[in-house]
């Protein structure tokens, strides 16, 4: 049995609807033989990363984390293959603004995910959606929970893989802006999920 922590974000300032929310949820209501999906919505605040993540990897022991966040700016999916260590000055959805510009002020400047990103781009592909690499997580929550992931996987106990996709606006309603519907989100989630399953190796294979 194989488990994947499946994680979104709530909305948060300038961005009153954040699709990842919705996107976490669905895809963690997939049955798959021999694996077991754990959806996971983080309020976009700081305290609420450092409180629930690992939390979260203590009692449900996933072999993976499968992250999501909303990038106001991209045209397309991101897939993330670096964390840095750093936080910028915008306040989180509690107004919290860090006092510190480093995640951890003795560590290094960047950490590496543990990802198959470029599994996952083409995995986003073949389902029809547009999807690149990036080494840029930005200085808000995303990056933030990049870190705390990385940290996470090089663990003993950790999961064995942690990826992050960022996601473009997704269009609501007719003439909504957004380069994406919420469909073809869920498409391509729900492939880079199943590439996901199949790096696990020979159990998440069957389950794939």
């Amino acid at each position: 049995m194989r488990t994947i922590l499946i994680t979104g974000f709530g909305p948060f300032p300038g961005a009153p609807h954040n699709p990842t929310q919705a996107l976490a949820t669905r895809l963690a209501t997939a049955k798959r033989p021999n694996l077991r999906l754990i959806g996971h919505v983080f309020a976009t605040r700081y305290d609420a990363v450092d409180r629930e993540l690992p939390a979260l990897v203590e009692r449900h022991c996933p072999d993976a984390l499968l992250m999501f966040g909303l990038h106001g700016c991209a045209r397309t999916l991101r897939v993330e293959t670096l964390a840095r260590n750093a936080i910028g000055r915008r306040a989180d959805a509690g107004g919290t603004v860090p006092a510190t510009r480093r995640i951890n002020t003795a560590g290094k400047n960047h950490a590496l995910m543990a990802t198959p990103a470029l599994r996952l781009v083409h995995a986003a592909r073949r389902a029809g959606s547009e999807a690149v690499l990036s080494r840029d997580a930005g200085a808000y929550l995303c990056n933030y929970l990049c870190w705390r992931a990385t940290a996470l996987v090089d663990g003993e106990t950790g999961p064995r893989l942690a990826a992050f996709i960022h996601v473009p606006p997704v269009a609501r309603g007719r003439g909504g802006r957004g380069t994406f519907s919420a469909a073809a989100l869920e498409r391509a989630g729900a492939a880079m999920l199943g590439e996901l399953i199949l790096c696990l190796g020979s159990a998440g294979k069957a389950a794939g």
